[in-house]
């Protein structure tokens, strides 16, 4: 099918993708349980500043920051890669490579469209934010707001796009499950999930900076918080979505090779 047939039928697949996301609205609610990792780190590290300022973060910078980061977590968060792999184990991913659509489309969409229900979640945290700390919680200027989206947008498509290619793998081993926990780890420790970025070592902050995993998380929650001004703000974005044209030339290029292979094998 051609680009602009699936761009056609997208809207349908959204459709469905909200109507699977309210079906099992549970599986949702449990997803979202597991991502309260920012409301633990909240409380250690106010506990922290509370003592002291850490860097420019005191307690209410750190109440924004992760309040923050649970809003961003909610809205960029994709199970691709776990999609692929359960598919492919259980063969039903071969009756979807017999549309005429790519099933990359498909995993968009139904990603994209649990989107209501997560920001069921994610709004009244963000006036919770607002409520705690003031509007410092959420962007001060007229091009904040619309840089905040297209920063999130950015970030879940960073992330989608590293569930393909990280999924993709099970064509070439019999499953890619462990080089996701691998990514997970390199995920928390180097996005800006439990810690603000620019809390690391200036040699590391540097690398940290040129890596995809901030700009998953961090890169938006500054976005959010109005961490930087608009030039430096415009720096970070055109860095990732750097990253989005690597990785999605890389996980489609990947997919298609995988494809060839798992049809070669009789998939």
């Amino acid at each position: 099918m051609s680009l602009r047939n699936a761009a056609r039928a997208f809207p349908t697949m959204l459709r469905i993708g909200f109507s699977e996301a309210l079906a099992y609205r549970a599986e949702l609610l449990i997803w979202v349980v597991s991502t309260t990792m920012p409301l633990i780190m909240m409380a250690l590290w106010t506990a922290v500043a509370r003592e002291a300022p850490v860097g420019r973060y005191g307690t209410e910078g750190f109440i924004g920051y992760f309040l923050a980061t649970f809003v961003v977590r909610q809205l960029t968060g994709s199970w691709a890669a776990w999609q692929i792999n359960f598919e492919t184990r259980q063969g039903t991913l071969a009756m979807r490579l017999l549309r005429p659509i790519s099933p990359l489309w498909a995993y968009a969409a139904e990603n994209l469209g649990a989107m209501p229900m997560r920001l069921l979640v994610a709004v009244p945290v963000a006036l919770l934010s607002v409520f705690a700390i003031g509007r410092e919680a959420v962007p001060q200027t007229a091009w904040g707001w619309p840089l905040l989206a297209v920063a999130i947008f950015g970030g879940w498509l960073i992330t989608f796009l590293a569930n393909v290619a990280i999924g993709t793998m099970v064509f070439y081993m019999e499953s890619s499950q462990k080089l996701m926990d691998v990514y997970l780890v390199l995920f928390f420790v180097f996005s800006g999930y439990m810690y603000p970025v620019e809390l690391f070592p200036p040699a590391l902050r540097a690398v940290v900076d040129w890596l995809p995993f901030r700009y998953q998380i961090g890169f938006p929650v500054e976005v959010m918080t109005g961490a930087h001004g608009l030039p430096e703000t415009l720096g970070l974005l055109g860095r990732q979505w750097l990253w989005i044209l690597v990785l999605a030339v890389f996980s489609f290029s990947l997919w298609r090779r995988g494809v060839r292979r798992f049809a070669a094998y009789g998939g």
